[in-house]
């Protein structure tokens, strides 16, 4: 993979062919363990990706991993973060010649490329999406790079999903989803299942992260999927 940083003037990869990388926005929501399972995932499947970590998201991230997230040591500290299980385990995951074409984006530089319809991107993932990223962006008011990209993504047909990490909902919360559901994007809750035979709380935070990235058309292998097949996963006797 080559270094998506310095890819300015046409953001072109080793092939020649116009660099369209997945936008992954972080917001302040509890949940930053399916942040880290959808870029692991993105990352495995070869996509390139541009990310967006919100102020408040640094907070939670800290709070949840204890792991600082910091603009001038961004990429150390994204591989610490991407290393670190779901149950807090630094290291389970090897992620060291993963992130070559990530690039990282400030969340308030406005004047960054995703905020132009003009940038190339596949779309967008807001994992996990709290229910002020939800208000922002169904209501337009752009605060932010996180809420601009959103918006941006939405005007030019794109696809975005947003997975939304708050229990309960209330009344203006499910009428900013329907808003968002009514502008095209896919609105995903962050609600694991168990059919899948989870035996860890990875298992559950990887199925949430691979229900963003089927919404996404991304393949990956973070969950099993159902078969029709009652019991299948259950262990054997």
């Amino acid at each position: 993979m080559n270094d998506g940083l310095s890819t300015e003037g046409g953001h072109r990869n080793d092939g020649g062919s116009t660099r369209a990388p997945w936008i992954v926005g972080v917001s302040g929501a509890s949940g930053t363990p399916y942040a880290a399972s959808v870029l692991r995932g993105l990352l495995a499947a070869g996509e390139s990706v541009d990310l967006v970590v919100s102020r408040a998201s640094r907070l939670t991230l800290l709070d949840e991993t204890g792991l600082s997230f910091r603009d001038a040591h961004w990429r150390e500290d994204l591989a610490a973060w991407l290393a670190r299980g779901a149950d807090g385990k630094p290291d389970t995951f090897d992620v060291a010649d993963a992130l070559g074409d990530v690039r990282y984006w400030a969340a308030g530089d406005l004047a960054a490329g995703p905020s132009s319809g003009s940038y190339p991107s596949k779309g967008m993932l807001v994992v996990p999406a709290s229910t002020a990223a939800v208000a922002g962006v169904a209501l337009g008011l752009s605060k932010d790079l996180l809420q601009r990209v959103a918006s941006v993504t939405l005007k030019e047909r794109r696809p975005l999903v947003v997975a939304v990490r708050e229990t309960p909902l209330n009344g203006q919360t499910l009428k900013h989803m329907v808003t968002l559901d009514e502008a095209g994007a896919v609105v995903l809750p962050a609600s694991p299942a168990f059919y899948a035979g989870a035996t860890h709380i990875q298992d559950l935070v990887d199925f949430v992260a691979g229900r963003v990235l089927d919404a996404a058309g991304v393949p990956h292998q973070l969950y099993r999927r159902w078969e029709g097949e009652l019991g299948g996963a259950l262990p054997g006797d």
